[in-house]
Parts: C-alpha cells; structure tokens; sequence
C-alpha cells in the first residue's frame, strides 16, 4: 500500500445537508424547518437563557450588596519581598515586575509592612503603610510615593 491509495474507512464521510436548494434535493420548500411555529421563522431563536417562559435564573435569584465602580485595585508588595534586592540602592515598579513580586499593575503598587528589612533602600511605590514606611527609614532608606 501507498500513501496515493489510502482512503478514508466506509461510511465515515457524509456529505452535509443542503437545505432551501429546490423542491428536487428533497430539502426545498420548507428546508426542514417544519410548519410555521416560532422555530420555523427566521430569528425564532430563543436566547441561551430562555427557559421556556419560567423566570430566568438571573431574575430570580436575590440581589445584594454593592459594588463601587470607583474602587482602586492595588498591587501588594510587602517589606519581606525586598530582600531580594539587596545590594541595590533604588527599586521600582518596573523592579518589582521584572523579579515577578508583581504580576500586572492596575492601579498602582501598594507597600505594606509584613517582614523586616536590614538593609537601607529607596523603594518608589505609589501607596505605602506608614509602618512599612517607618520599617524602611529606620533603616536609612526612604520611600517615595508617586501621584497617579
């Protein structure tokens, strides 16, 4: 055997239907849509979520609480994570991204307290604790918050 003669096993391929062709390719006149009703009409489609005249789910399912369309969503890094900056004397956001302590910054990166330092380190952030910001001065180093 050659790879010319191979062909495909018997009865796996079928031809696909073609509907509204004429009365003679035995899907014409109504294209197998049946009589009238609302499946037969053209958008007679019902939504994904039509549950045949039943109260959505979406609907009826209580609604609570509140959601502020204002909220800032920040990026945590804390004092522990800047151990590995060691030796440097200046770190920043695109540091942090870099060394993978951040994945994506959406409204900016907020410094908080968890861990000590021993090091002194300009770290610029734009948000910090005031205790994050006490760990890291008393150590000779300095924050600096940007305004977005």
């Amino acid at each position: 055997m050659r790879l010319e003669e191979l062909k495909p096993k018997e009865g796996s391929r079928k031809k696909r239907k073609r509907i509204g062709r004429g009365t003679g390719s035995g899907h014409g006149t109504t294209s197998t849509r049946g009589h009238k009703g609302q499946k037969a009409r053209s958008g007679g489609a019902r939504g994904r979520e039509f549950e045949g005249g039943q109260m959505p789910l979406t609907r009826r399912i209580p609604k609570r609480g509140f959601r502020n369309p204002f909220k800032k969503e920040y990026a945590i890094v804390k004092v522990r994570d800047l151990e590995i900056f060691r030796g440097r004397e200046k770190v920043g956001i695109e540091d942090f991204l870099r060394e993978g302590i951040v994945k994506k910054v959406k409204d900016g990166i907020k410094l908080l307290s968890d861990g000590d330092i021993d090091f002194p380190l300009v770290v610029t952030v734009h948000k910090a604790s005031k205790k994050a910001i006490e760990k890291i001065e008393s150590q000779g180093g300095r924050v600096e918050v940007l305004n977005r």
